[in-house]
């Protein structure tokens, strides 16, 4: 949800910024993502489930009248500039670099004669909700609205993720671009990465222009319980490049070559959802230590997301809540990630009355935690987590932080 509070404080900053009247002011918005099940296998080509919530990115933007590109933010120093028909290379620790990958991996497959004047507001970045995929997508829907662009939502997941996994270094899979871009609200949406990855090698459009193939989405049932996202937030806040995130994935494709070899396909692409769950239960037995426990992670977390569909459909929100947990569990003990004062939470979290389920949110390496609570009993169970948290780690109690959000509308032009 965009206020109407910060439409008026990104119209003031345009103004005062780059002149920019309020009549000529554009607006995206790009909300974060939650992700209840799937955790970890969207860059292995698994189907995982996801929904945008109601805090989010907004871009305030005016075209430029030339290839300029001018940025200035609410929340970080300094202002961007560039020109679209000169894009520099990544800088460290630019907040710019979003900005920049985004005119790169648009200008690959379009003409970007625009650029554009813009102001970034925001909130809870960098803890865990795919903020840097929410950034870059507002960044593509600007300039596209700059250019007179019409862009199919298939090209711009794959545009997004060629800006974090060439420009940024990020080897992930598009689990967030496509559930920022896709989501609707009261709906889980289902991305089938492998069928998604098939289709746009081989250049398939789907029928429905909303949805690419390999997508779907789930209407919440009349008969599901209300429930509230609570984010809890760590206190710890980690670039995600710089975790063991890329180190993961490295696993993964190493456990992946080795059951391929066994199962007789030497030389396929060593994704584990190129296997099928009989192979890897004909040959799990050739894993051994790290690349063992990333392929159970694998396994037993695609189960979950077929359980977890079913719970929805049939709005089993305690199956589903469950189902949450232990994806969560597997997160730790498989996946091997989760910082020591993120486990606490999740521990905290799943001993609470009125909590269905809960887990890390993002690459669980530092941020925060989900949980899927039951709205009047919201206010005890972020009583009980802030005292049993500050308990156990003081010295990030002050910076720790309790929101509770609502499922929302995917990226869009207001």
């Amino acid at each position: 949800m965009l206020d109407d509070a910060t439409i008026d404080a990104l119209r003031a900053a345009m103004l005062s910024r780059h002149g920019a009247g309020p009549g000529r002011v554009r607006f995206v918005r790009a909300p974060y993502r939650v992700c209840p099940l799937g955790a970890h296998i969207d860059h292995q080509l698994g189907t995982v489930t996801a929904m945008a919530i109601d805090r989010g990115v907004s871009l305030a933007f005016v075209p430029s009248g030339s290839a300029d590109v001018r940025l200035a933010s609410m929340a970080y120093p300094g202002e961007i500039r560039f020109r679209t028909d000169a894009i520099p290379p990544k800088q460290a620790g630019d907040w710019g670099n979003y900005a920049r990958g985004a005119a790169m991996a648009l200008a690959r497959r379009y003409r970007v004669a625009q650029g554009l004047l813009g102001m970034t507001g925001g909130d809870l970045a960098e803890v865990g909700l795919s903020s840097s995929a929410s950034v870059g997508l507002a960044y593509l829907l600007a300039l596209e609205a700059s250019n007179d662009l019409d862009v199919p939502p298939q090209e711009n997941i794959l545009m997004d993720q060629v800006i974090e996994n060439e420009y940024l270094g990020l080897n992930n899979g598009i689990l967030d671009q496509a559930a920022i871009l896709l989501s609707l609200r009261d709906q889980l949406t289902v991305i089938d990465c492998r069928e998604f990855a098939r289709a746009a090698v081989s250049g398939q459009r789907s029928t429905a222009p909303d949805m690419p193939p390999g997508t779907s989405r789930l209407p919440r049932p009349d008969t599901m319980p209300p429930f509230a996202v609570l984010l809890a937030v760590s206190g710890i806040t980690r670039s995600i490049v710089s975790t063991d995130y890329n180190c993961r994935v490295a696993e993964c494709a190493e456990a992946a070559r080795i059951l391929l070899d066994a199962a007789g396909r030497p030389g396929t692409e060593p994704r584990l959802g190129l296997l099928t769950r009989g192979e890897y239960e004909a040959h799990h037995g050739a894993l051994s230590g790290a690349p063992a426990k990333r392929a159970a992670h694998f396994f037993t977390e695609m189960r979950r997301v077929e359980l977890g569909q079913a719970a929805w459909r049939h709005g089993d929100l305690d199956a589903f809540g469950q189902l949450v947990s232990e994806s969560g569990h597997s997160s730790i003990v498989n996946y091997e990630c989760g910082c020591g004062p993120l486990i606490d939470l999740y521990e905290i979290l799943i001993r609470q009355e009125g909590v269905y389920g809960a887990r890390f949110s993002g690459a669980g390496f530092r941020g925060c935690c989900l949980a899927l609570v039951d709205p009047p009993a919201a206010d005890q169970i972020i009583a009980a987590t802030s005292r049993n948290y500050a308990a156990r780690h003081p010295d990030l109690a002050e910076r720790a932080r309790y929101i509770l959000c609502q499922s929302d509308d995917g990226a869009r032009l207001l």
